[in-house]
């Protein structure tokens, strides 16, 4: 999400992290239910830590992680954004659009809700021309999400995510997904 920028939907807010949503960010990075595709956990330092680096993702790209929150409540209900993708790949340059919720927010159509305000974005105010996604094949409800929101899956870029320790080599394995602005725009 660009930089000063706030969205909103029906149902929630996609605003910058502050100092006081820490604790939803560590929580979000040591649930073992929502990382269970995800070879780490984070502590509180290293949450810390990320916080810092999503604002300075954000100062330098002018795009990073979000917020989501209730928009009657401002309840942390997960992440959700755009950011580039810092690794070599075929299909880089590119910027991706990713989500991870609370479990107890699985289910209700907020990571699509958010998701779909996010292409609005990227194609309409950042005039970006296609925006990727992917995931490791086992996760269904991203892979779902993807496809609801109009993403389609480029089998051909594939790929082994980088920097996956042997331990976790079930994790390297990703699903590529995609959508240009033209089609978006049409809905095919």
């Amino acid at each position: 999400m660009k930089s000063g920028v706030t969205l909103t939907t029906a149902r929630l807010v996609l605003r910058h992290w502050q100092d006081r949503d820490l604790n939803a960010l560590h929580r979000l990075n040591s649930d073992d239910q929502v990382m269970r595709f995800f070879p780490f956990r984070r502590d509180r330092k290293q949450t810390a830590e990320l916080l810092d680096r999503i604002r300075k993702t954000l100062a330098d790209d002018g795009i990073s992680w979000a917020a989501v929150t209730d928009r009657k409540t401002d309840e942390i209900v997960g992440f959700s954004g755009l950011c580039r993708v810092r690794f070599d790949a075929p299909f880089t340059p590119a910027v991706e659009i990713g989500w991870r919720l609370l479990p107890e927010h699985w289910g209700k159509g907020y990571a699509t809700e958010a998701a779909n305000e996010l292409l609005r974005h990227g194609f309409l105010d950042l005039g970006l021309r296609k925006i990727v996604s992917f995931a490791v094949p086992a996760n269904t409800a991203s892979t779902k999400v993807m496809e609801r929101i109009g993403m389609r899956a480029r089998p051909e870029f594939n790929f082994d995510m980088p920097g996956i320790a042997d331990d976790y080599s079930h994790l390297r394995p990703h699903e590529f997904y995609q959508v240009s602005r033209a089609a978006w725009r049409t809905g095919n």
